[in-house]
């Protein structure tokens, strides 16, 4: 029987080795045509002049320098982190909690998590103009708009966001909150230990993978917020700084890019695609950061 089990295993080895390019390839070819080739070639063009692709002149790094002077750019770099990071804390305790009180085993739990998961279900730009009416209709109590005041265009994409990815959050959560081992809570709460020790010493420990994937999603959807960002706001209130520089203070950076995109000068483009490469190093830097740190808080069960 032995020699039969080695015979198979190399056989398997033989076929593996036979047929993985054919299934494999696809997948590398899609890949590069879809990623990695556009992206060199967008390397490529943050370092030129051009209207069209096919006429980009090379200027060298003059689009990165004018990138990083852009006060509008700058102003929506620091907003976009200062939002990415307030979203990321409410969205995940809220979705945490949420979880929590589904797990206990209420009454019409599993309607409870359609409908918190069911705003997820809705685009981003019919939400943004959703709420756009909601909070006009209740700021005009006080004869203003989101539009007129950016402390209420910050909280109104505050508001949207949580509503839409909570459910979202909290169903990552419940399938870790699951896993738990039943034993684990067992002996805690026969050695006494109160809620809140049984919390943080057992469940959130256990719950480090859902919490290393709610984290990512949270701060990448964060920092690559557009079409949410376009329909609530669209980037008002402006202000126009004294060298004559317009600063849109709701504005986050994947719209900043949209909109220096479609400026009217003639270097306009080239000077989005170097926004557009710093985005991409940002986002990827932070999400892998972010990635390696929580999984080393993870539990090894």
């Amino acid at each position: 029987m032995k020699p039969k089990k080695i015979s198979n295993s190399n056989s398997i080895q033989r076929a593996t080795r036979l047929w993985s390019p054919l299934f494999l390839g696809p997948v590398v070819a899609a890949f590069v045509i879809g990623f990695v080739w556009p992206f060199l070639q967008g390397i490529w063009l943050s370092m030129c002049q051009f209207k069209t692709v096919s006429n980009a002149q090379f200027i060298g790094l003059s689009n990165y320098v004018k990138a990083f002077q852009d006060e509008s750019f700058l102003h929506a770099f620091w907003y976009t982190a200062l939002f990415a990071i307030v979203s990321l804390i409410f969205i995940n305790v809220l979705a945490f909690t949420v979880a929590c009180v589904l797990t206990q085993g209420i009454k019409g739990s599993n309607l409870y998590r359609t409908v918190f998961f069911m705003p997820n279900l809705i685009g981003g730009i019919v939400l943004g103009y959703i709420w756009s009416m909601i909070f006009d209709g209740i700021l005009s109590r006080w004869s203003t708009s989101i539009l007129m005041d950016s402390k209420f265009g910050f909280w109104g994409l505050i508001i949207l966001m949580c509503w839409q990815q909570v459910g979202y959050m909290m169903i990552i959560y419940i399938a870790g909150l699951q896993n738990v081992p039943g034993e684990m809570l067992e002996a805690a709460r026969i050695d006494g230990a109160t809620r809140w020790q049984t919390l943080f010493k057992i469940t959130i420990p256990n719950v480090m993978p859902s919490i290393t994937i709610c984290v990512f999603l949270s701060l990448t959807n964060g920092f690559k917020l557009f079409d949410q960002n376009l329909a609530l706001t669209a980037g008002q209130p402006f202000i126009i700084q004294p060298g004559g520089t317009t600063i849109k203070t709701t504005e986050m950076l994947a719209l900043n890019i949209f909109n220096t995109f479609n400026g009217t000068g003639a270097a306009s483009q080239g000077i989005a695609q170097a926004k557009a490469v710093v985005f991409f190093v940002l986002v990827a830097g932070l999400g892998l950061a972010q990635l390696a740190y929580t999984r080393n808080k993870e539990v090894q069960q």
